[in-house]
């Protein structure tokens, strides 16, 4: 059970609660149902359920959640999952989904609503939009957004080593660079 019988004991970095303490609350997370407000370049938001700070009783159980909502022609960007493996189910709309293994093979497939996938990303094909749940096999699976790693980490990865890893100019890593970095507010 995700929630251990002893106090002052951390399990995974997080404190455990008293059996007496403990509600419903810390099992519940409410808001999947619901589409999100899309309003980015990629075309997609990502509602999370997968952390033990919304649902305390997570820690431990090796499991979580996530809504991704699609624009027409939207794009989960390219990313990985470093804890856990991904599976999606396509509650609306239709998707082409894919994964590149080790051995640099594109496995692809165009997926509609009803469809279950194993996958890492994704890319709304169609006319109207779409939505996916997707199911992981850690309650903190990471997200390692591939091109934002590379080109806005702290500090920052060398120039010349992008440059020459994708084969573009240093005014193409300045550029990746200002449309990647995050929005000062």
């Amino acid at each position: 059970m995700g929630v251990v019988l002893f106090t002052g004991i951390n399990v995974n970095g997080y404190p455990c609660k008293n059996a007496v303490n403990v509600t419903e609350v810390d099992f519940f997370i409410g808001g999947l149902a619901n589409s999100a407000v899309i309003n980015n370049l990629v075309g997609s938001v990502i509602t999370t359920a997968n952390n033990v700070e919304k649902i305390p009783g997570l820690n431990t159980l090796g499991v979580s959640l996530a809504r991704i909502d699609y624009q027409p022609d939207g794009l989960n960007p390219p990313h990985t999952h470093p804890r856990a493996s991904e599976i999606i189910f396509v509650l609306d709309g239709e998707l082409d989904v894919g994964f590149i293994t080790t051995a640099n093979k594109l496995i692809s497939k165009s997926i509609k609503k009803g469809d279950i996938f194993v996958f890492p990303e994704g890319l709304n094909n169609g006319v109207k939009p779409a939505s996916v749940i997707a199911g992981f096999n850690s309650q903190f699976p990471g997200t390692q957004s591939i091109a934002t790693t590379l080109f806005t980490s702290t500090p920052l990865v060398p120039e010349h080593v992008l440059t020459k890893g994708f084969q573009i100019g240093t005014k193409g890593v300045k550029k990746m660079r200002n449309k990647l970095a995050p929005k000062k507010t």
